[in-house]
């Protein structure tokens, strides 16, 4: 047994004042496991902040009911069972009633309405269709207001019908889309309502009461309580079909078994007691006389092997036996002494008021369960107390028989404790099996819930297949263009390159500016010229370099040809060479134009040669 926790029982009362669902009837150990399968899955671990989760987050208790009330069922489950409620049940149950008797019936614990639907199908099929709908009622009930939502609509998908049988859908169930609607003439027969088996009272003058395992969630005493309100709901005779993984081997007196294997059993009536005692006239004896008949009633007392007294009418000792003396120590010393002057007057029970009793009503009475400690052991008697009646009627006196039924104790004794053990291991089987099948429903609703999580996880795998084929074919485009791109640099390159040659190759210094005459190249001839490598003056503006060209006569020349419209423009000037040498340098200035005659940027083309050069190249030509 597994023992109470209080904080879980704190948040089980809250469950029952907030919400008014009254789980304390339920197994611990089932209940405990499920409550706590939820407070994992929110990332909670003890159920004092799980009590503080739910009253912070009231949508928690829709998951938590989800979670507790597994809620698994289908149609004609257990198809052995419907098919012996057909036969051996329905089929009766109809024949013996008037043919327009009404018939009630009630699936307690309907989740989402397979079940009553079945029960529906059932009984249509034996009484045909239009007598159904006028005689019967099917009550279906449940405490989960989100499964009867579900099983008022009475619409299923295609895996849901997969235990009916196709000519059974097909007369029962209306296709619509992907989606099976039971039919709706028959469904107004079958009326859904939320009722506590627990708290609720029954549905009363029910023929048929199917509660199939729902009662293994409750303990035995919730069972026993339940199984009262199902025998008061049931008519007289009337059928309760339970599930596989439920006994009721302890409740005979309510219900009698009609098949033990299919869980059907039959109500049985309250038993009534009356008062009342059969009067007997024996017969007068016809027989002649036995002689020495005194003395062999005398020797049949003194030898009886139960412990006899008699007494007189006025409480006189009149009559002992051997075995009278060898149990209490009276003898026929005592004959003749009042019978108040014994100890066995009151010991081991009070004798006299039961004397007087006995004479005063004339009937006979018995002393049960007395006890009585004999030279250390100790006997259990039973005593009967028989009034003497004479021929005129009057009384005589009493006769007392003391009878041994130590033996016999101790027999019902063992045999108590033997039912007992019997009992109990009836009671742990049951429990056992229920466990098993609760385990078992909680498996199947963990597989559907597997089988969902995989029917995602397959499509997020399709999704990240075709991901895949997407990244690889632009994977592919990417190194396409990185394939282009590569061509197109070494390309550039090339052409740089062979730029690079061109400007290296020239005699004269040239130098490339942009609008803001910010220098963009710098060739061999002007590092020669003006001893300034090309990495050093790159970026550098053009007017602010420490060379030996006048800036101030070029910064008109090159206004105009970076100006609008700009054209070329040339200049000779005085200028020192990095050697420290005055030279004569003519400057000419060119606006960077596109292969369409276009201005690019604004930027001009200076080129810069002595005049000796200058001169050698006019000879040249």
């Amino acid at each position: 047994m597994i023992p109470t926790d209080p904080d879980f029982e704190a948040l089980l009362v809250y469950l029952k004042e907030s919400r008014g669902f009254d789980f304390t009837g339920y197994k611990r150990s089932s209940l405990m496991r499920r409550v706590d399968r939820r407070m994992s899955q929110v990332g909670i671990v003890g159920y004092p902040d799980y009590l503080d989760h739910l009253q912070v987050h009231p949508d928690e208790f829709t998951a938590l009911f989800n979670t507790i009330l597994i809620n698994v069922t289908a149609f004609f489950r257990d198809a052995d069972a419907w098919d012996f409620l057909r036969a051996e049940i329905v089929e009766p149950l109809i024949a013996a009633r008037a043919p327009d008797a009404p018939i009630r019936i009630w699936s307690a614990g309907c989740a989402s309405g397979q079940e009553a639907y079945t029960l529906a199908i059932v009984f249509a099929e034996v009484l045909e269709i239009e007598a159904f709908r006028e005689r019967v009622k099917i009550y279906a009930t449940d405490v989960d207001e989100e499964q009867l939502t579900e099983a008022r609509q009475a619409t299923y998908g295609e895996e849901d019908l997969q235990a009916v049988p196709a000519e059974l859908a097909e007369k029962y169930f209306e296709r619509a889309g992907g989606r099976f609607t039971f039919r709706k003439d028959l469904r107004r027969s079958v009326i859904f309502g939320r009722n506590d088996l627990v708290q609720d009272a029954p549905i009363s003058r029910i023929d048929l009461l199917s509660c199939r395992n729902t009662l293994m969630y409750f303990n035995a005493e919730t069972q026993t309580k339940i199984l009262s309100r199902f025998h008061f709901a049931l008519a007289d005779g009337g059928i309760l079909l339970l599930g596989k993984a439920e006994m009721l081997l302890s409740h005979g007196t309510i219900f009698a078994p009609v098949d033990l294997k299919r869980r059907v059993f039959r109500r049985v009536p309250r038993a009534l007691y009356q008062n009342g005692g059969a009067l007997t006239d024996f017969p007068a004896s016809t027989a002649s006389p036995v002689a020495g008949l005194d003395q062999l009633r005398t020797e049949a007392y003194a030898t009886s092997p139960l412990a006899q007294l008699g007494i007189s009418a006025d409480g006189l000792v009149a009559l002992t036996n051997a075995r009278l003396e060898t149990l209490f120590g009276v003898s026929s010393r005592d004959v003749g002494r009042p019978f108040r002057d014994l100890d066995l007057s009151y010991r081991p029970v009070e004798l006299r008021r039961h004397i007087e009793q006995a004479q005063a009503e004339r009937r006979p009475l018995r002393v049960t369960d007395v006890e009585y400690l004999r030279a250390g052991e100790l006997i259990h008697l039973e005593i009967q107390l028989s009034p003497l009646i004479a021929a005129d009627g009057s009384v005589l006196g009493v006769n007392l028989a003391f009878a041994d039924v130590t033996a016999a104790r101790r027999l019902q004794d063992d045999l108590e404790h033997a039912h007992q053990q019997l009992e109990a291991a009836y009671e742990e089987l049951q429990s056992t099996n229920e466990e098993l099948e609760t385990t078992n429903e909680e498996l199947q609703s963990t597989v559907e819930e597997l089988e969902t999580t995989n029917e995602e996880l397959q499509s997020t795998n399709e999704e990240l297949e075709t991901m895949n084929e997407e990244l690889q074919s632009t994977n592919e485009e990417l190194q396409n263009i990185n394939d282009q791109l590569r061509i197109s640099t070494e390309q550039l390159d090339d052409a740089n390159s062979f730029l690079e040659t061109v400007l290296a190759s020239l005699r004269a210094g040239v130098v490339v500016i942009d609008h803001d005459l910010r220098i963009r190249m710098w060739n061999r001839r002007a590092e020669d010229l003006w001893g300034l490598r090309s990495a050093e003056v790159v970026g550098q503006h053009f007017l602010n370099l420490d060379i030996g060209l006048p800036f101030e006569r070029l910064r008109p020349l090159l206004r105009g040809v970076l100006g609008e419209p700009g054209g070329t423009a040339e200049t000779a000037v005085e200028a020192v060479n990095r050697r420290g040498r005055t030279i004569t340098v003519r400057v000419a200035a060119t606006p960077l134009v596109t292969a369409d005659g276009g201005h690019r940027n604004g930027g001009a083309i200076i080129v810069m040669e002595t005049e000796a050069l200058a001169d050698a190249t006019v000879d040249t030509v």
